[in-house]
């Protein structure tokens, strides 16, 4: 029965690992994301946090600003959710390559990996989340495609042991 199990688990992680996007998908696409250009000035966000089974567990509005230095940049997040609670997070970004990024908050491990190619920004970084009276160590994987007037569509898969246990989906737009 050990042996079925163990067998049973390379199978869904041979199937995860063979499914997905990647960067080259978006390369020819457009309008093209622009993370200075986008996240300049001030931005009005709307999410949902939905659990495994796909229910919203979470709404929130975000109010970001954002602001660069050559190819340093800062967004200050001030998240409202619809519970009443309210949380702040400050990114701090820098352009590293032609299409590379790396960032820093206070509540992200380590540093966030991002990456552009056409209308896509992905960023990947692992951040411990209250969850009970505990936390749980997720990792996101947040892809953002840029469309017309002024619209961003975020898709972050929340993952734990390489399964996606919830989602958030979050609409930004330009003021």
């Amino acid at each position: 029965m050990k042996h079925k199990l163990v067998a049973f688990l390379l199978g869904l992680s041979v199937l995860a690992g063979c499914s997905g996007q990647n960067m080259a998908d978006y390369a020819d696409t457009t309008p093209p994301a622009d993370i200075k250009e986008f996240f300049t000035g001030p931005i009005k966000g709307w999410g949902v946090l939905q659990d495994w089974r796909g229910r919203v567990v979470s709404r929130f509005d975000v109010d970001i600003q954002g602001t660069w230095e050559g190819d340093t940049g800062r967004l200050d997040e001030y998240f409202t959710y619809y519970d009443g609670t309210t949380q702040t997070r400050i990114w701090h970004i820098e352009k590293t390559g032609e299409n590379t990024y790396r960032g820093r908050a206070d509540d992200i491990l380590d540093e966030a990996a991002g990456e552009t190619s056409g209308t896509a920004i992905r960023w990947a970084y692992q951040m411990d989340v209250p969850y009970g009276d505990s936390t749980i160590r997720l990792t996101f994987d947040d892809w953002m495609y840029q469309m017309n007037d002024g619209v961003l569509v975020n898709r972050s898969y929340l993952k734990k042991f390489g399964f996606t246990v919830a989602e958030l989906t979050l609409f930004m737009q330009k003021q």
